[in-house]
Parts: structure tokens; sequence; C-alpha cells
């Protein structure tokens, strides 16, 4: 399955940040300072791999080989909606007795 949004335009910030354009028109800043020095994440220790982002061919973060981000979890963070509200197949419907 295909994600439901993708991002259109990225721009980085100071602070390992991006200031993100999804396709639907919503936009929104996503801090990921909390990753830097992490796993496949050690490469942003040098900040210019950081600003060498690209947008993938399904609308993700792309980082060299290596690093990917999922457009609908970057969308959920920069609008700050729930996975219900983007996916509304996850309510769940009340049992009725």
């Amino acid at each position: 399955m295909g994600s439901v949004h993708k991002v259109a335009d990225v721009k980085v910030l100071q602070g390992y940040r991006l200031d993100l354009t999804f396709d639907d028109g919503k936009r929104g800043v996503v801090s990921l300072s909390h990753l830097v020095g992490k796993g496949v994440f050690s490469a942003w220790t040098d900040y210019s791999v950081f600003k060498g982002v690209r947008i993938g061919a399904a609308g993700e973060l792309v980082w060299g080989e290596q690093v990917d981000l999922c457009p609908d979890a970057l969308y959920l963070r920069a609008t700050h909606q729930s996975p219900e509200e983007v996916f509304p197949s996850l309510r769940r419907e009340h049992a009725r007795a």
C-alpha cells in the first residue's frame, strides 16, 4: 500500500528542522534533532549530509542510499494530526450489544 500523503517540497532549517509542504497543500515544520547520531542517522552529525535531503519517487525524504523517512509519519508530525484523523479506517466502531 502506498502513502496517503507525499512530500511536495522540503526546506532545510537550522537545528535539524525541516519545513515540509505536502501534496494536499498542508505545511508544517518537523524537528529531527532527536535522531542525530543514532544508528543510520549518525551520518547527520555532519550537517552538510543532513542538508542533502531530497524527495524520493514515493514522496518520502531520502538521504543517500541508507536513510529514508515515511511521508505519512512526517505528515502526522508536521500537521499535528492523529493517525485516526488522517487514516479514517483506523477508527474503531463501537461494538453493539
